[in-house]
């Protein structure tokens, strides 16, 4: 009878483990060193080789010539271990036996020696499907259970897991496969099997599992059962419902044109192939995301699960792009496979945010709108320091030549606080006393940085509150009516009126009252 590549490739021993280095390396030294829990916890994503350690830890604890992280392979319990029939090896479906009155029959299971082997060894799949009154029940036998007694919890969602069993257990998270490592398993299993493809093929193959071993396995039995012993990249990809590159860069080369005809003849031929706009629109999301890793990197990443060629061509597209233009797309692709979901006209959804893409690159950013309203400021003019002085001689020349800098810096507010204070200027310090009407200016800007430039040095400034000989009298109020009209007059608040027509002023503030 056919056996599926899947379980007839499935790993026996740590070695023939690829990826989980973690686990391996860590379960090899327990064993070696005799340092066996009675709990683990197996987590992670499907198709990852939860199951499969679980089953080589067995083979591992209960070989005749173990406790051993080399089993022999030969023995009836290596044996019957890896055929699923070992009578000390029992393995639970959690989702089909999830209650309560399972787990007392398991628990009085546990009270029993093994029948043959060293270790009794629990396997519990999908163990977050135990409903809460089940894990309490479980739990006194799981802190103390008796010694020849292993429990291997597997899930892929960790979380659900109760608190008090997870602190009662050794957890360890698998990782998905790396894209590489599993090019390489299957092009080892093709081998053996006789199978001939190009290297664009097994990476479409390892695509759709997206770092699970078993789903890529899969597809790739699919794909034999299709094609042959000749497997073309093409026809695994219509195989699969996967778009390729070259498809997807007519989405991204619509965009650089700003053409949105070519996006509605792309949703054309889509229907007029009978292929899934929902699917599509998925693949879309995770192409703009590929795009945006790559552009940041730079180059070839991990980050991104295509061989190198596929990543030269993505680089060649995503440098049509800036790094905001990318990641604006991709939240947009993500709005729009969100909203594919759940509509009865998926078509015209698919029409809309693809002209949504289109109109958002003609888009100027806020940021480069408010910009753009009073020009590029001129960078600040170097100020050459001055010679040692006496100390009131220096005090008019700094004065002087902070006030030419911070007009210069457009820092006005600042510039005018400094007319109504004294300075008092040392080697080390700079005192700048000031009335409270003026206190709050100096923290308009970086007033410090200007004043390390005027002096020519690193000096300590310090804004003291006080009365002066400087303060003026205080004049007359202007109405709120004259200062927002005088506000109102100012061409970089008409030019940004201009840019936001609809835009409104409702208060004008005058920063000296601050």
């Amino acid at each position: 009878m056919y056996q599926v590549i899947a379980r007839k490739y499935r790993p026996q021993t740590f070695a023939e483990l690829i990826g989980q280095e973690h686990v391996k390396t860590t379960l090899e030294n327990a064993i070696a060193q005799r340092r066996i829990a009675h709990g683990y916890i197996f987590s992670g994503q499907r198709g990852t080789g939860k199951t499969t350690v679980a089953r080589i830890m067995a083979r591992c604890l209960n070989c005749i010539q173990g406790p051993t992280a080399n089993p022999c392979g030969v023995c009836a319990s290596c044996l019957e271990t890896a055929s699923g029939g070992a009578p000390d090896v029992i393995e639970i479906d959690a989702a089909s036996n999830r209650g309560i009155n399972e787990m007392r029959e398991l628990r009085e299971n546990v009270r029993y020696r093994p029948a043959r082997d060293r270790y009794k060894v629990f396997i519990v799949d999908e163990a977050h499907q135990i409903t809460s009154e089940a894990f309490n029940a479980l739990l006194k036998t799981l802190e103390e259970p008796p010694e020849w007694v292993v429990f291997i919890l597997c899930t892929t969602e960790s979380h659900k897991i109760p608190a008090t069993i997870v602190s009662r257990c050794q957890q360890f998270s698998f990782r998905s496969v790396d894209f590489a490592q599993l090019v390489e398993r299957m092009q080892w299993i093709a081998a053996q099997e006789g199978i001939t493809a190009d290297a664009e093929t097994f990476s479409v193959l390892a695509q759709a599992g997206e770092g699970s071993v078993r789903d890529s396995l899969s597809a790739l039995d699919q794909a034999i059962a299709c094609c042959g012993t000749e497997l073309k990249a093409v026809e695994v990809r219509n195989l699969l419902g996967m778009f390729s590159l070259d498809s997807l860069g007519a989405v991204a080369g619509a965009l650089v044109a700003g053409d949105s005809k070519a996006m509605l003849d792309v949703v054309a031929d889509l229907e007029a192939n009978g292929r899934s706009l929902q699917h599509f629109s998925r693949e879309l999301s995770r192409y703009f995301r590929n795009l945006l890793v790559v552009k940041i990197s730079g180059g070839v990443t991990k980050l991104v699960a295509a061989s190198p060629p596929e990543q030269e061509a993505l680089g060649n597209v995503a440098a049509q792009f800036s790094e905001e233009d990318l990641t604006r797309h991709l939240r947009l692709t993500l709005d729009l496979f969100r909203d594919l979901q759940s509509s009865l006209q998926p078509r015209l959804h698919l029409e809309l945010g693809l002209l949504r893409l289109v109109h958002a690159g003609r888009l100027q950013s806020i940021e480069e709108a408010i910009a753009g309203i009073g020009g590029a400021p001129a960078p600040p003019k170097p100020i050459p320091p001055t010679r040692s002085a006496p100390a009131a001689a220096a005090d008019v020349s700094t004065r002087s030549r902070l006030h030419a800098a911070l007009l210069d810096e457009k820092q006005t507010y600042v510039a005018d606080a400094l007319e109504h204070s004294e300075l008092t200027e040392s080697a080390t310090e700079l005192i700048v006393t000031t009335p409270k009407l003026y206190a709050m200016n100096f923290k308009h800007g970086d007033f410090t940085a200007v004043v390390h430039r005027v002096v020519g040095r690193p000096v300590k400034v310090t804004i003291k509150v006080g009365e002066t000989e400087r303060v003026p009298t205080p004049a007359a109020a202007p109405k709120a009516d004259e200062v927002a009209a005088r506000a109102l007059e100012h061409p970089e608040v008409k030019r940004f009126q201009e840019l936001f027509p609809d835009s409104q002023v409702r208060t004008v503030r005058n920063l000296k009252d601050a």
